[in-house]
């Protein structure tokens, strides 16, 4: 099955293309439904009377009601659409952290986290008086219900954990987490930014009370992500952003809100991503999960095992390819990872360098910057060969003999 052949811009340039934990390439489909939403039926959802308008507000519900049922939400009220897993980490951070949060109040994060579901805990703490621990995972990216169990305590409010680490693509038992933080009175907060795009994610199964996610990761448009929320929490929350369509009566003296999940959408809203976010998903569906992290996991064990081969590789966390998910971050000796990747664009292969939005984690691990290749279901073994090929000549070419 040649899957390249639905991505043209895979077809039509000479590239490798390796960085799909940073943003994945787009298949027509996808490009073409946003398309035909702004040739066809593009409006102000949501305000006006007219057939147009009323045709926008069913595209986006529509989109809406296919995330809801894509991550099995119960509701699509549950569902907020954001520009990305960013954005509905701090809106939860803004109008739940900082609403709820007081100080003698703890927030629990990881040192495995990128700086989206980091930094904004950081600030509502700040903010608030509230106090922000770390849970360390071990140094293979290991991290369990087990290890949150003994540093937790009830004045913990509020637990932070992606679900598929953008350094080590190690999944986290989410369910076991939420189940400790619960079980302690306190909130579960998942970043699904890698992980909805490469494993099945079922938040009433996993029984998070908040996750965030891009669409971009997932083959959807750039600027469309969601954050699910469960409607108690979401129905208690203010608003994160003010203006237009989130209010339902404003005077000159002050406002209601409108009900969920519009309250947090505030102003024109980005229909052609939502309905390019819908087909993504469709377009997902049609390969199936089965074929998705096969081809993935093939990828990933075909790349490890020829990376083995070489002795001056080196793979950050688990020697296991089952527990990496299409990510595979390393280093190689004596040369800057910077330099790495000038030598892999040099033979058309792109992966990305640096400390990739981890700095804490880095420096955890002895680390400044790493290498990063990702891998996408389009991705193929000639792309690992080359791949390999590139990565076997860089010490060559900065002038080391091997």
């Amino acid at each position: 099955m040649d899957i390249k052949k639905e991505f043209p811009l895979l077809e039509n340039r000479d590239i490798v293309y390796l960085d799909n934990a940073a943003t994945t390439q787009k298949p027509p489909c996808v490009i073409e439904a946003a398309s035909n939403y702004y040739n066809e039926n593009n409006a102000n959802p949501l305000r006006g009377l007219y057939q147009l308008s009323i045709d926008a507000t069913d595209e986006y519900e529509n989109s809406r009601q296919e995330v809801a049922d894509f991550i099995g939400a119960d509701d699509k009220s549950e569902i907020i659409f954001t520009r990305n897993a960013t954005e509905g980490l701090n809106l939860v951070a803004y109008a739940y952290g900082r609403t709820f949060l007081k100080e003698g109040d703890e927030v629990i994060t990881t040192i495995a986290e990128h700086h989206s579901n980091m930094i904004p805990w950081q600030q509502a703490c700040k903010a608030t008086g509230a106090k922000l621990t770390y849970l360390y995972c071990e140094k293979d990216g290991t991290l369990t219900p087990d290890m949150l169990e003994k540093i937790i305590s009830d004045k913990t409010k509020i637990v932070a954990v992606t679900q598929v680490s953008n350094v080590f693509g190690r999944l986290n038992d989410i369910k076991g987490f939420a189940e400790v933080a619960h079980r302690h009175g306190a909130i579960l907060v998942a970043d699904g930014a890698q992980s909805v795009p490469h494993v099945p994610v079922n938040v009433k199964d996993l029984d998070c009370d908040f996750l965030s996610f891009s669409g971009h990761k997932m083959y959807a448009p750039m600027g469309i992500g969601v954050l699910y929320g469960k409607k108690e929490l979401l129905e208690k929350m203010p608003p994160f952003l003010f203006g237009g369509e989130m209010i339902e009566y404003v005077t000159t003296e002050g406002a209601t809100w409108a009900e969920l999940p519009h309250k947090f959408e505030a102003g024109t809203v980005n229909v052609g991503g939502a309905v390019g976010l819908r087909e993504a998903i469709r377009f997902m569906k049609r390969f199936g999960w089965e074929t998705i992290e096969k081809r993935e996991e093939e990828l990933t064990t075909y790349a490890m095992e020829k990376m083995a081969e070489y002795p001056h590789v080196h793979i950050i966390g688990s020697k296991d390819p089952k527990d990496h998910h299409g990510i595979i971050t390393f280093t190689v000796d004596d040369v800057h990872p910077h330099d790495c990747a000038a030598i892999f664009d040099e033979h058309k292969v792109a992966i990305r360098a640096g400390h990739h939005c981890a700095q804490p984690l880095l420096k955890y691990l002895g680390k400044m910057s790493t290498v990063r290749a990702s891998m996408a279901f389009y991705n193929d073994k000639k792309d690992i060969d080359r791949f390999y090929d590139a990565l076997i000549s860089i010490r060559k070419e900065m002038g080391y003999e091997d």
